[in-house]
């Protein structure tokens, strides 16, 4: 006697997708999130422009000095600062706290354009599972992915089988 491989890959299907079912709905919320970032200014606050000019007249002294006006970003050094991310064709560099707060500088002039939440951030570190725990992205996001992918297989199989079982009975003929 063979192998029903239809009857164990419906049971694999069962219990694979019993498994997955909290992180793969983490995954799918906050992926269907991150698609509207660019969107929606609540997720991730909107790109704006300053002076437009392809050399940036303010330093790095500059760009510090001017983040630590923006209160709610709490920034004193450059410790509080988790990233800059230069825009020069758009005339800005946006200043990201580690506590999630943007600033957008005309780089130019020095002018704060916006001072935001950014939540984009906190929602891709949730999308992976890092936010929860490195262990969490590791050993409970990562295999989910892989049954993900088994049971995508599994089911492209089970909805191929009919057609090739037919296709078999209609050559015996």
């Amino acid at each position: 006697m063979g192998i029903n491989w239809n009857k164990n890959f419906r049971k694999l299907h069962y219990w694979g997708a019993l498994i997955i079912l909290p992180p793969t709905f983490v995954i799918i919320t906050t992926g269907l999130i991150l698609q509207l970032k660019k969107n929606i200014d609540w997720i991730q606050p909107i790109t704006n422009k300053g002076t437009e000019i392809n050399d940036p007249s303010i330093s790095f002294e500059d760009i510090l000095a001017i983040s630590k006006k923006a209160l709610e970003a709490e920034i004193d050094d450059w410790s509080d600062i988790e990233r800059l991310d230069v825009r020069l064709n758009k005339g800005l560099v946006k200043v990201k706290a580690k506590n999630n707060w943007e600033i957008q500088i005309d780089t130019y002039n020095g002018n704060i354009i916006q001072v935001d939440y950014r939540r984009s951030d906190i929602i891709e570190n949730l999308h992976d599972g890092s936010w929860f725990h490195k262990n969490v992205k590791n050993w409970i996001f990562i295999p989910s992915g892989i049954i993900l992918l088994i049971l995508w297989l599994t089911g492209l199989y089970m909805i191929v089988l009919p057609y090739k079982n037919k296709l078999k009975k209609s050559n015996k003929n």
